[in-house]
C-alpha cells in the first residue's frame, strides 16, 4: 500500500516565509516523514518587490521575505499553493485568475476553480463577500480602490464552482455564515470562548452547502475552528478554521490521506493526532486554548 499522503494547510501568513518553512520542518520530523504539499487559504501577500510590500502593508511589520523567493535566494521545500485573501498583491495576480507560478513551487490557484492535487480534488474560492461588489465587473487593480475591490469575489466565480460535486478539500478565505451557530447548538459550553454568531458570509455558505466538501479550511478571522456541517442525506463537511501565522500551534493543520479519505488531522508542528477517522470533529478537537502571546501578533478579526 502507498504511503499516506501529508497535507499541511497554513493560514494567514502575512509575508512570514521564514517561519512557514522552519515550522513544516518540525513537523516533518515530528510526523517522521515529508510533508507532499502545502496549502494557504488567503491573505500570503507574495510581493514581489520589498518596496511594494512595505508600501501597501505598512500597517503590519511583516518583511518582504517572499521577494527572496521571487529572486531565487530562496526556494521553497515542499509545493506550495495558495488562494488569495483580501491582502495580497493584487496587481501582480491580476493576469493570473486562472492561476500560476509565481516562484519555484510556489503557485497561485487562481480566482475559483477546481484543481487535482496529488489526486485529491481541491476545490477553492479566493476573497471574501462584499454585496457591493459581487455583481460589479473585476477591474485592473492600479488604484488603492481597485486594490482593494479586487479582494471580493464576484456572482461569476462562486457559480464556476456550485455545480462541483466528489470534492476532497475546498479551500476559501472568509469563513461560512452559520457555523458558530452550529458549534453552539452542539455543545452550549464550549471548551473555548466562541466568536461572534455573524462572523463569516451567507455566500460561502450557500456554496458549501451546494459543494458538500468532505474538508473546508479557512482563514481571515485569525482564529482556529473546528465544526462539521451534516445532516438527513447530506454527507458530513469538516470545517477547519486557521489561525493567522503568528504561532504554529493554530495556524499549522495538517492531514493525513490514505487514497482519498482522511484517516488523521492535527494541529501545529507536534505531530499528536487530533482526530482520526471515525470520530467526531468539533470544537473538542482543538488544541488547548491559549491566547495569542509571546510575539505581540494578536490582530482584530478580519485583519
Amino acid at each position: 500500500m502507498p504511503e499516506p499522503l501529508l497535507v499541511a494547510a497554513v493560514g494567514d501568513i502575512h509575508g512570514r516565509f521564514h517561519r512557514v518553512e522552519t515550522w513544516l520542518d518540525a513537523l516533518e520530523q515530528a510526523r517522521g516523514r515529508r510533508v507532499d504539499l502545502v496549502l494557504a487559504v488567503g491573505d500570503v501577500e507574495a510581493f514581489r518587490r520589498p518596496n511594494d510590500h512595505r508600501r501597501k502593508a505598512a500597517k503590519r511589520t511583516m518583511p518582504a521575505e517572499f521577494a527572496e523567493y521571487a529572486d531565487g535566494l530562496r526556494r521553497v521545500k515542499r509545493p506550495f499553493f495558495f488562494i488569495g485573501g483580501n491582502n495580497e498583491d493584487f496587481e501582480a495576480l491580476h493576469d493570473l485568475q486562472a492561476g500560476g507560478e509565481l516562484a519555484p513551487d510556489v503557485t497561485y490557484l487562481g480566482r475559483a476553480g477546481e484543481r487535482e492535487l496529488r489526486g485529491l480534488k481541491v476545490a477553492y474560492l479566493s476573497g471574501i463577500h462584499a454585496p457591493r461588489f459581487i455583481e460589479q465587473p473585476l477591474k485592473r487593480p492600479t488604484t488603492v480602490d481597485t486594490v482593494k475591490q479586487a479582494g471580493y469575489f464576484r456572482t461569476a466565480e462562486v457559480e464556476r464552482l456550485t455545480g462541483l460535486r466528489d470534492v476532497d478539500l475546498m479551500l476559501v478565505h472568509e469563513w461560512p455564515r452559520g457555523i458558530v451557530q452550529r458549534a453552539r447548538e452542539e455543545n452550549p459550553s464550549p471548551p473555548r470562548p466562541l466568536p461572534s454568531y455573524w462572523i463569516g458570509n451567507p455566500v460561502t455558505r450557500r456554496l458549501v452547502d451546494a459543494v458538500q466538501p468532505k474538508w473546508l479550511l479557512c482563514g481571515h478571522s485569525h482564529m482556529a475552528f473546528a465544526v462539521t456541517l451534516e445532516g438527513p442525506g447530506r454527507p458530513a463537511t469538516r470545517i477547519a478554521c486557521l489561525d493567522q501565522a503568528a504561532r504554529p500551534q493554530e495556524s499549522v493543520f495538517w492531514l493525513e490521506f490514505e487514497g482519498r479519505e482522511a484517516v488523521r488531522t492535527g494541529w501545529g508542528t507536534s505531530g499528536a493526532v487530533a482526530w482520526e477517522a471515525g470520530q467526531r470533529w468539533d470544537m473538542s478537537s482543538l488544541p488547548a486554548h491559549r491566547p495569542t502571546d509571546g510575539d505581540g501578533e494578536g490582530a482584530p478579526v478580519g485583519y
